[in-house]
């Protein structure tokens, strides 16, 4: 006997029953009672209902919403005919925008209200709370204990997916009964739900259809203007008071709360963004703003905010924060101090690192070396879940870095610092959701190209691009000159406070000249410097060269560590060659002694060798070049931490280099302390008056000169004190900066609120005034050497670039040697390749250029920087104009209906990429996605400005019907849209670099521990670090994991203790911190994305 139940598998559908049913008996009335119903499933069904007289469906509104909003105005809730047809209204309007998009979807939509205008059918609604029942009735002519009819009920709702009527049916379960009593009592129920209901009449339903996407024709300006209207959303409302109060010396500029806005948006969406406005524009200011608007909206009494800053800026960071009213909810914390918070041993002055909400990092790129302990630390910081949610919810932090340079530091460095608030395998990037794999190549390529003898800058600037367009443009605040210039609200800003922007004159090559003797000992010297077989500097190798046993006890990574000592020191003889001479003479006669001593050492059979050097600490500490420079030079002073070594411990290969190097490095002493002239600065002292103090170019007559060494800073001190009054000089450095910074301050800060002074004319000074100063009073700048990478030399003109200059143009001048003949020329290129080659093999942050090479990444630098127009920012600004010109036109067009669409000529527009093609807005909850699809379907994503250029149109241009290839076009992109997901959430490592061989190992060693383990705590731990890993959340697991696993090879530890290490590192990365995080990429995959606009263009 079968079952009289049955399911919507196996082909036995609902729809498959009804069909059977009604071809049997050919009926005179259907009933349905649907809790949830879609004229989709009406219309499916519609063809074997067409000789049935009587069709009578009833749907149940949730009146929920309805009752909720009479409490929330403190009424009771009665029964109420308009609201209960307001709701079907909402209802319908929701069931046209969710339906499938195709044209015969939109025909049985419109067929449904047809019949029910035409009395066809009738439809009631029915507001009680109780009716969730979906029954369906099927009847002859006269129903008797004699004639056949049916009754089915179940779980199925009259819809496409209820029935069973679409390929990917939901799964049911309904029984068909027949038995006379049984089918007369759903009749009378149904009877009486039918009289209980309200009537929705043909009046009721006429005007439905216009009311959705479907009865309305649109211009395309009207489907531009709802493009920008859906893209920008709230920032179109220009709202002053989202930062509340602001001191009373603050103006609310409109540039500065359009950043506000957009950086809020940003923390909201991906946790980070990268506050990158042109120098100038008060970075500290809008970074303090946002700070305060994330105050409000978390609550006050819950925000808790941390400051990372370099220690030259902290005070300026406390004054700001003070004067916002921020300070009782913020910690302020050096570049070099994060120890403190992440091993929590100073509580009194710090928040334990799960406390903090919001993290602001001045001078972001600080922490582009991943490697580095600074990095590890602000990334544990960063991304350890908050433990306390205020009313921002999620225990996610939002980080804001803070950074002038995001768009022009190396791909490597750009993809490490997004790593800060971004998961690498699972981002939240609309165009990139696996950061590892778009990376990966492009860091590949970026080196290649470096190591050529002549990189291609184009391809440089292509890499760049993608960058920009792909993950730069959605996590970036920015503003530009241009910006401010053309945007008129901004410009009123401008001139309200007599701000002005300094013009930047082409950055200018001074060359100075050798003659034919000191021009060969320059280039030969170089070429010594440079050449392993020449000077191998071994003084700064002896640990590469101790025995194997004593290597593994006392150093870690000897090789690696020797080389990469040797390469700084290297990089650093020929960077004082071109400072000065006397930098140099002095440098050299270091390098000589200390090797000297060392072969001394070896016959006294006592080697002593101080700790690592470990480079990037002492940068992190606060250290300035000069002074790293100067421990590498002493470090073979003695002290009690050095280790003794007796001769026997090396290879005999470390004791034949060092005099081999002695023989050299003597040589060279010898021959430069003949030299006796300096071309240099008689090329200085011949321009000074001319060109740099000129006072057509130089109205203040105040010159700043930029060294990389203290050493030449003290030379050029005394030798310009022959040319100008000692008085009017001031050398800066390390050592005296904190002591004179008031008075640098007054004589050359246009912004110094307190007296001036006009004392100094020069300013001579190392790096450590590269950066938290204002120099602008003077606007000529000097760099005496090269700094040999874009980021400084923009950093060095960035003090007198500022806005509020007292001249109208800024000058950057660079000394340069001149190379008189061919081989000097040739010699030059490979002294910079094999410099160039250590940098990329050992990822040293100071990129080596060439002259040429320096100057087209300088211009490349202001490209993407202070040239160039934010193109959102033109169709924001768009956009407000039309709202504030247009308020009821904007109105009626926000109001335009999802799934929008028109069709467009294809003279009217000037891309032939979607001419006879289709463009598609598209978004989800979780994303925005733009695609275009050509005329032979093939489809592609492109970014909004590609996506706002193809739909932008004029008031005037007329719309057309769309074709049928609209809906295939429109079909394919949602069919796109789809499959990004689904491969979004698949978490793969696909094998792209270095650091995914690392992933994998680490992962199967876990995997493998855990495997021989009973230990509960420890296999929790290895689960909860394997998707740490998957998820690419902290960027040096996988390389810890891999020092547990050589250690545990090589028997240095035991398997007890590789187990102890396992669960320090799942503490040290507070693991168990992240078991509540809810992954939104998850619920993704069960939600459509929504058609938003479309256009199709046509002959």
């Amino acid at each position: 006997m079968s079952s009289k139940f049955f399911t919507n598998t196996g082909g036995n559908t609902l729809f498959k029953k009804f069909e059977g049913i009604i071809k049997a008996m050919k009926p005179a009335a259907f009933k349905a009672v649907s809790a949830y119903f879609r004229s989709s499933g009406y219309f499916k069904m519609r063809e074997m209902l067409k000789e049935v007289e009587e069709v009578k469906i009833l749907v149940g509104i949730n009146v929920d919403t309805l009752i909720a909003d009479a409490q929330k105005r403190g009424i009771l809730y009665f029964k109420n005919s308009d609201k209960t047809k307001q709701e079907f209204e909402k209802w319908f309007i929701e069931d046209v925008k969710e339906a499938q998009y195709s044209k015969e979807v939109e025909e049985s939509i419109l067929q449904f209200i047809q019949d029910i205008v035409d009395k066809r059918i009738e439809v009631r609604v029915h507001n009680s709370q109780s009716i969730h029942a979906k029954f369906y009735i099927i009847l002859p002519k006269e129903h008797s204990e004699y004639t056949d009819g049916w009754v089915v009920m179940g779980s199925s709702n009259l819809t496409e997916a209820g029935i069973g009527s679409k390929k990917a049916p939901n799964y049911e379960l309904n029984i068909a009964l027949k038995d006379f009593d049984d089918v007369e009592f759903a009749k009378k129920e149904f009877d009486k739900l039918w009289e209980d209901s309200d009537v929705l009449l043909p009046a009721d339903v006429d005007g439905l259809i216009k009311k959705t996407y479907i009865g309305q024709a649109f211009t395309p300006f009207e489907i531009f203007i709802k493009l920008l209207i859906e893209y920008f959303g709230k920032n179109i409302d220009y709202d002053p008071n989202t930062v509340g109060d602001l001191p009373s010396t603050y103006k609310k500029l409109s540039y500065q709360i359009d950043a506000v806005n957009q950086g809020f948006e940003m923390l909201q969406k991906h946790n980070g963004f990268f506050l990158a406005d042109v120098v100038g524009l008060g970075k500290t200011v809008i970074a303090s703003m946002i700070a305060k608007r994330f105050c409000i909206a978390n609550g006050f009494a819950q925000t808790k905010i941390l400051v990372v800053t370099p220690p030259a800026v902290e005070k300026n960071w406390k004054q700001t924060f003070k004067l916002f009213r921020l300070d009782k909810n913020t910690k302020f914390i050096t570049n070099g101090s994060l120890n403190k918070i992440v091993d929590e041993k100073d509580l009194d002055n710090y928040w334990e690192i799960d406390e903090y909400d919001l993290i602001l990092v001045d001078e972001a790129h600080k922490y582009r070396n991943h490697r580095s302990q600074g990095f590890d630390y602000l990334q544990r910081i960063c991304k350890t879940p908050r433990k306390a949610e205020g009313l921002i919810e999620g225990d996610k932090k939002k980080v804001i870095l803070i950074s002038a340079t995001p768009l022009n530091n190396r791909p490597e460095d750009l993809y490490y610092q997004v790593q800060l608030f971004q998961d690498i395998r699972t981002s939240t990037l609309e165009k990139v959701n696996n950061l590892q794999n778009f990376f990966a190549p492009l860091i590949r390529e970026y080196k290649d190209i470096m190591n050529t003898t002549t990189p291609d800058m184009g391809k440089v600037r292509n890499i760049y691009k993608q960058i920009r367009e792909k993950v730069i443009a959605e996590i970036t605040v920015r503003r530009t000159r241009k910006d401010l210039k053309k945007y008129p609200k901004y410009l009123d800003d401008l001139k309200d406070q007599g701000i002005i922007f300094p013009e930047i004159a082409p950055l200018q090559t001074v060359e100075y000249q050798f003659n034919i003797p000191l021009g060969r000992l320059f280039y030969d010297t170089i070429f010594n410097l440079t050449d392993d077989n020449k000077i191998g500097y071994y003084r700064y190798q002896a640990i590469r060269f101790l025995n194997k046993e004593i290597q593994e006890e006392y150093y870690e990574k000897a090789e690696l560590v020797s080389q990469s000592l040797a390469g700084i020191m290297k990089t650093l003889m020929v960077k004082r060659l071109e400072s000065s001479f006397v930098a140099f003479k002095k440098t050299l006669e270091n390098l000589l002694k200390s090797t000297q001593r060392m072969i001394e050492m070896f016959e006294n059979d006592r080697v002593y060798i101080a700790p690592d050097l470990n480079i990037n600490t002492l940068y992190e500490k606060g250290f300035s070049e000069e002074e790293i420079e100067e421990i590498i030079l002493q470090k073979n002073t003695k002290n009690a931490r050095n280790n003794i070594f007796s001769t026997d411990d090396f290879d005999p290969v470390l004791l034949e280099g060092l005099k081999k190097d002695a023989n050299s490095l003597k040589t060279l002493f010898e021959k430069w302390q003949k030299i006796k002239n300096d071309p240099k600065i008689d090329k200085l002292f011949s321009i000074l008056n001319s060109t740099l103090l000129d006072k057509e170019k130089n109205p203040s007559q105040q010159l700043i000169i930029f060294t990389e060494s203290n050493d030449t800073a003290d030379y050029l001190t005394e030798k310009l004190s022959t040319k100008i009054s000692p008085n009017k000089i001031l050398k800066v450095s390390s050592e005296n900066r904190s002591k004179i910074f008031d008075d640098i301050q007054a004589n050359f800060d246009a912004n110094y609120t307190k007296e001036r002074k006009n004392d100094l004319q020069i300013l001579i000074t190392t790096d450590v005034l590269a950066e938290g100063i204002n120099l602008h009073r003077a606007n000529v700048l000097l760099n005496y050497d090269t700094p040999w990478n874009a980021t400084k030399l923009m950093q060095r003109l960035g003090r007198i670039n500022r806005i509020g200059s007292e001249a109208g143009i800024v000058y950057n001048f660079i000394f340069y040697p001149s190379a008189q003949g061919d081989e000097e020329i040739k010699l030059y290129k490979k002294a910079y390749i094999k410099l160039q080659g250590f940098h990329s093999a050992f990822g040293e942050d100071a990129q080596v250029f060439s002259k040429e090479e320096l100057v087209e990444q300088f211009e490349l630098f202001k490209e993407g920087g202070e040239g160039e127009e934010d193109k959102r920012l033109h169709y924001l600004r768009f956009i407000r104009e039309f709202k504030d010109n247009n308020p009821k036109e904007f109105k009626r067009i926000s109001n335009i209906p999802f799934k929008a669409r028109t069709a467009r000529k294809n003279e009217n527009t000037s891309f032939d990429d979607v001419k006879n093609g289709s463009i598609i807005f598209m978004k989800s909850p979780y994303k925005s996605e733009f695609y275009r699809v050509n005329g032979k379907e093939e489809i592609e994503s492109i970014d909004f400005l590609e996506a706002a250029e193809r739909f932008e149109a004029t008031v005037s241009e007329k719309g057309f019907e769309v074709p049928a290839s609209h809906y295939k076009d429109v079909n394919l992109a949602q069919s796109k849209f789809e499959n990004d997901t689904i491969q979004a959430n698949i978490e793969t490592v696909t094998p792209t670099d270095k650091a995914d061989g690392n992933t994998m190992q680490a992962k199967k060693f876990l995997r493998d521990i855990k495997g021989t383990l009973n230990n509960e705590e420890l296999k929790i731990a290895c689960d909860q670090l394997i998707k740490l890993i998957d998820k690419g959340t902290f960027t040096n697991i996988p390389t810890d994991v891999k020092k547990i696993r050589q250690q545990l090879d090589k028997q240095k530890i035991t398997f007890g203790n590789a187990q102890q290490l396992i669960l320090n590192l799942a503490n040290k990365y507070a693991v168990s911190s992240f078991d509540s995080i809810k992954n939104n990429k998850e619920k993704a995959l069960d939600i459509l994305p929504e058609i938003v606009i479309t256009e199709t263009f046509i002959k």
